[in-house]
């Protein structure tokens, strides 16, 4: 090992240790967190008869079969055969890893439906960074606690400022449960690539798993939609864009940012997908949503900077 080489990994990991972000980590993860932001809007623009739940397994198994293929391709997929013959222990967090990817998507959309966008968005998002910071437990620096718990409140302003809708039990379990195994999806793909393995064959491998776990749904749930209309365009973006490109970049940020800083980053989400609403699709944002974006913007920039 060179010195140079050396020198870079000390300082990659005392920068992952102090709970501190590099810029092009950081940069990565909210671009990703951009591209998830978008998929609300775009998602409401599929034709009638589409499923919130379809749509999402479509998205999902489009972009794991992307991800994979690429992981596979590329340099004749050494890195991947590489990892997937390593140990057991490997192997297994690779298993829980796709079970997770698979989960959270099928957990938050069915949260939606029972208990609304504003509760379902507030409790997954919202519980995501201190379960990560629990599970992880590295980047727990006071920096990264101020700045989660004004990520959070401002998350709670922007999603729920102008409504009152009421919080089903139920979907709340799911949309905690949707917060958890997002949590455990994010840790293990911070190790795995911690732990030398190359980010597109760590994608790959999860996203390529959970998308044989949701292909079946696919047969139940009528997909005839993505042949009518603007069905194919929305599924190639779906998939592509806030699947394969967003994921690539996601895993490419955590090589030098910690995952429970990594996921606060990502409370970004919501306020994209607020701002896609009241700049194109012509909603009324309101004065405590407006406040809370602000809270979350504030919020981030000190996480960042």
């Amino acid at each position: 090992m060179s010195v140079r080489t050396s020198l870079k990994q000390r300082t990659t990991l005392s920068t992952r240790r102090a709970g501190g972000a590099r810029p092009g980590g950081s940069a990565e993860i909210l671009a990703a967190a951009f591209l998830w932001g978008t998929a609300g809007p775009v998602s409401t623009l599929a034709p009638g008869g589409a499923s919130t739940v379809g749509v999402s397994s479509v998205r999902m198994v489009v972009g794991g079969l992307l991800l994979f293929s690429l992981a596979a391709l590329t340099s004749r997929g050494r890195g991947l055969r590489a990892m997937l013959a390593r140990d057991g222990r490997t192997r297994a967090m690779l298993a829980v890893g796709a079970v997770c990817a698979a989960l959270y998507q099928t957990a938050y959309y069915a949260a939606l439906a029972r208990t609304g966008v504003a509760v379902a968005t507030v409790v997954a998002l919202g519980c995501a960074p201190a379960f990560t910071g629990l599970i992880a437990r590295t980047g727990l620096s006071r920096r990264w606690l101020a700045s989660t718990v004004g990520a959070v409140a401002g998350c709670a302003l922007l999603v729920g400022g102008g409504g009152g809708s009421g919080a089903d039990p139920v979907g709340v379990l799911l949309a905690l449960l949707c917060g958890l195994v997002y949590a455990v999806y994010t840790t293990i793909t911070s190790r795995l690539i911690a732990g030398g393995e190359e980010p597109r064959a760590v994608t790959g491998a999860l996203f390529g798993g959970a998308a044989l776990l949701l292909a079946p749904a696919l047969f139940v749930l009528a997909p005839g939609w993505i042949l009518a209309g603007t069905g194919l365009l929305i599924t190639c973006y779906l998939g592509v864009l806030t699947i394969a490109l967003a994921y690539t970049l996601f895993a490419r940020g955590l090589r030098t940012t910690p995952a429970a800083t990594a996921t606060t980053l990502t409370l970004a989400e919501p306020a994209v997908a607020a701002l896609i609403g009241l700049t194109l699709l012509g909603e009324d944002l309101g004065g405590l949503a407006a406040g809370g974006l602000a809270l979350l913007a504030a919020s981030l920039v000190v996480l960042v900077v």
